[in-house]
């Protein structure tokens, strides 16, 4: 179980995640040394996953988001494992979900241009066997950028 202190450790590192431990130890009262084990051991125990930079799409040109909706025309495991390798593979798709509605997936895709997300969408999700149809959105402006988890 998760105390108030390992939440608020949580949300430290959220926040940013090259805390070292003096600076997890002084944000959350404690000795560096406790808020490194305690660190540690949410690691361990699989609260935290991983650490990641947080790049500006822009200035590594990628000027194009877009979530994407699939529907299936069939559903079989082999399909469906088939689609999930196909997706996994593309770089450019950097979150996938399966859904409950109309579509099956929905797809969040950064690329350069139009262009890019064109040929992604004709030359790789639409041939793939089992894709009947694909919806777009393209992210004219982003209001809030990702969040951290509401902890």
């Amino acid at each position: 179980m998760l105390d108030q202190t390992d939440r608020r450790l949580l949300k430290a590192l959220q926040q940013n995640a090259t805390l070292t431990a003096q600076e997890l130890g002084e944000v959350l009262n404690l000795s560096a040394s406790q808020a490194g084990r305690r660190r540690q051991r949410l690691e361990a125990a699989g609260f935290i996953t991983g650490a990641r930079a947080i790049i500006d799409a822009g200035r590594v040109g990628l000027g194009v988001q877009a979530f994407v909706q699939v529907q299936m025309a069939a559903h079989s495991r082999d399909n469906d494992d088939s689609f999930a390798r196909l997706v996994r593979a593309q770089d450019a798709i950097t979150a996938a979900f399966t859904l409950t509605g109309e579509a099956d997936y929905l797809l969040r895709i950064w690329c350069a241009d139009l262009q890019a997300l064109h040929q992604i969408i004709h030359g790789i999700l639409l041939p793939h066997p089992s894709v009947a149809r694909v919806q777009s959105q393209i992210v004219m402006d982003q209001m809030k950028p990702d969040a951290p988890l509401p902890l």
